[in-house]
Order: structure tokens, then C-alpha cells, then sequence
């Protein structure tokens, strides 16, 4: 596919914290790139999953679980285009998965987390010159739908909650996106925001003080992507992609002046193969840049750097069958 428009959202930016005030996104930063996220589909449907699984740079004690996160999207092109833009409706369901790094009884136990289901819409217009740009309106209905989760030990003993205090609220979502698609390259920078209901409470019991209220700062996304197709085997049809990727977030708004400015961003590579009923992508990124630090064995304070993999397939599911072409009306005399 030239123009692939990844719309799911999820949730990443795991806080193994219980305590009141946090700055977590709710988008996971990198879950667009390798996607021409500006440019409009063609009419039909399609299916996007994408995984994630990030491992820390620190000790067991500093930060006791890995994490991953599979994002399933379900987009639908719609055949109306108002003003020229293409209208294209979304829904995806992510999920959250923590893995204790530690045996033991005292090792952190494995658990899952619904993320809120997301629903909204995008507004892609094709511009010309293989330039697109597109508009994103989206909610995570975390109030309905979306997980706490509870931090326990393998022995049963619990350590903490919530896991993700932001979902306490639902997440409201805003992007601009634009892309480059000619020759086979896919420029693309995605900026998206997430913003809160702050401070926020999780409905039901207050079991382990995990109702709230919560302080939530908003967070603002970067994605880019530099890749390019090539036919390196002469089929006559540009199927390798490879190229860099880049991504990050930062929590913005008064509440971060609460919480203190948090961030981080990674770069890395990707690579991807078109198989022709699916297009397969694969990507690597490590942080370069992360205001999350951790105290190491000689009391020194360190920066916690993650080493993300990333997988992703695209599959059309469905295309309207071109109209045949009009039959000559013979008359007979």
C-alpha cells in the first residue's frame, strides 16, 4: 500500500507508581510511525495491529516489569469526501501487558489492562504533488471501558495501584498530520494531543486507594518517519522499505508544572516488505533523550533509557468493485 493511515491508539507510559499526581499519555509515542498518517486511503476497510514491547535500561529494583501493548484498529474509508477531505471513522480496543522481570515470590506478577475503547474520526486530504494532510478527532472511553490495574507480587502481596491512573479519566485526542508519498518516500511528521478531565477518580470501590482523584498533566506527541520503497529483487514493483523513525512525548499544561516537566525521545529504524493481500512492517527505537531517572547501587542517579521492538501488519479487508465501464446504447431501425 503507498498510503497507509495508521488511526489506532493505545496506551504506554506504564507508571509503576500509587502515588497522586501523574503525566503519563494515554497515545503511545511511536505507535504511528512507518505510516503515511497525511494522506487519505483509498475507499474501503482496513485492519491494523501493531505491538509493542519495551524493555528497560535499569535494575529489577528500579524498574521491576517489562511492558507491551497490542493495538488492534479497525479504519473504515468512507466514500465521502466534504471539501475534498475524505472522511474515515475508527475504532480500536488496546491493550496493556506487564511482565515481572523477577521469579520469586517477591517478583512483580504478570497482568493485563484494558485500555479504554477509542472511537473517532479522520479528515485526510489529498493536496497534490503526493502531499497530504489530515485531522484527527478522536476519545479513549477509559471512564466506560478502560482498567486500573493492581501491581501484586507472585506470592499475592500487593504493591501498588493503579498502574494507570490516567485512564481514570477518559482521554480526548486531537492530531495534525501531514506526508510526503512521491517516489516511493514516506515524509511524515504527526503531531497528537492527549488531554484530560484532571483531577480524575475511578468509579466503584476504593479498594488499595485506587479511586482517586488523580492529577493528570496533558501530553503532546511527535512521530516521524524517513523511509523508502525499493524493488530489489527487479519484481517490477517496489516492495523493501527501510529508512529511520523517530518519537517522543512530553507532558504540557498547568498540571505539569505539579508533576515537573517529564519526557523523553527515542530514534531508530525500520524495515517493512509489501506480501500483497498485507503489508508487514518491523521497527527498533532506543531513547536518546528521558527526564525518567533511578537511583543505582552506589546512590547515583541515572537515566532510565528503554529499548523498544515494534511489529506491525496492515490488511485491506475491503475495497468497493470498480463500476464496469459504461455499455454502448445500439439502436435498432
Amino acid at each position: 500500500m503507498k498510503n497507509i493511515l495508521a488511526v489506532g491508539a493505545a496506551a504506554l507510559s506504564l507508571g509503576m507508581m500509587a502515588t497522586g499526581v501523574f503525566a503519563q499519555s494515554t497515545t503511545v509515542p511511536g505507535e504511528q510511525v512507518g505510516l503515511a498518517v497525511g494522506a487519505p486511503l483509498p475507499e474501503g476497510v482496513y485492519a491494523i495491529n501493531t505491538f509493542v514491547y519495551r524493555s528497560p535500561d535499569a535494575p529489577v529494583v528500579a524498574s521491576p516489569v517489562d511492558v507491551a501493548v497490542n493495538v488492534p484498529v479497525l479504519v473504515w474509508a468512507t466514500p465521502f469526501v466534504p471539501l475534498g477531505g475524505r472522511v474515515e471513522l475508527i475504532v480500536a480496543a488496546p491493550t496493556v501487558m506487564a511482565f515481572g522481570r523477577n521469579g520469586g515470590p517477591n517478583g512483580i506478577r504478570d497482568l493485563t489492562i484494558n485500555v479504554g475503547t477509542l472511537v473517532g474520526g479522520i479528515w485526510a486530504f489529498d493536496l497534490g504533488g503526493n502531499f497530504g494532510v489530515s485531522f484527527l478527532g478522536a476519545v479513549h472511553l477509559n471512564e466506560l471501558d478502560g482498567g486500573r490495574g493492581v501491581l501484586t507480587t507472585n506470592g499475592g502481596a500487593f504493591v501498588g495501584a493503579p498502574v494507570l491512573a490516567q485512564l481514570a479519566s477518559n482521554t480526548y485526542r486531537a492530531g495534525i498530520a501531514a506526508s510526503y508519498t512521491g517516489d516511493g518516500y514516506n515524509l511524515t511528521a504527526n503531531l497528537t494531543g492527549n488531554f484530560y478531565d484532571s483531577p480524575a477518580t475511578f468509579g466503584g470501590n476504593n479498594t488499595f486507594g485506587t479511586r482517586g482523584p488523580f492529577v493528570i498533566a496533558d501530553a503532546l506527541l511527535l512521530d516521524l518517519t524517513a523511509t523508502k520503497k525499493f524493488d530489489l529483487f527487479n519484481e517490477g514493483k517496489a516492495k523493501f522499505e527501510f529508512g529511520a523513525i523517530g518519537y517522543g512525548a512530553v507532558n504540557v499544561g498547568s498540571n505539569a508544572n505539579i508533576v515537573g516537566r517529564q519526557g523523553r525521545f527515542a530514534l531508530g529504524a525500520l524495515v517493512g516488505y509489501d506480501f500483497g493481500p498485507f503489508t508487514a512492517q518491523a521497527y527498533v527505537a532506543r531513547d536518546v533523550v528521558s527526564q525518567a531517572n533511578y537511583i543505582d547501587a552506589v546512590g547515583r542517579q541515572r537515566e532510565l533509557d528503554n529499548t523498544e521492538g515494534w511489529v506491525r501488519l496492515v490488511v485491506p479487508l475491503y475495497s468497493p468493485t470498480p463500476a464496469p465501464a459504461p455499455t454502448a446504447i445500439v439502436s435498432k431501425y
